[in-house]
């Protein structure tokens, strides 16, 4: 199955993706050839390969939901010029007025 103009301008629009003319030509080359290479892929004998994990029925063992208090060998304040409330107070990247 090939991928054409029409499909790979579908995957974008879906995407949100701006695509040019110029750059959809090479898409649609690339998508091919994956598809081309997952066609190779398909044909490979795996009949005789054993999973490597498997899931029964019971699902697997799920491990005991404990929280542990994260070590801190100096407190907040030690670590940076403001802190609040054992928060570190980081500058703002950038303002947007009252936004």
């Amino acid at each position: 199955m090939a991928v054409t103009e029409s499909d790979v301008r579908k995957i974008a629009s879906l995407a949100r993706l701006q695509l040019t003319s110029e750059r959809l030509p090479t898409l649609v080359a690339q998508m091919n050839d994956i598809l081309g290479h997952m066609e190779v892929l398909r044909q490979v004998d795996t009949s005789n390969v054993t999973p490597t994990t498997v899931v029964g029925a019971g699902g697997m063992p799920l491990r005991d939901d404990t929280v542990a208090p994260i070590p801190m060998h100096a407190k907040p304040s030690a670590l940076t010029a403001e802190s609040r409330d054992g928060f570190i107070l980081v500058p703002r990247l950038s303002t947007h007025g009252d936004v």
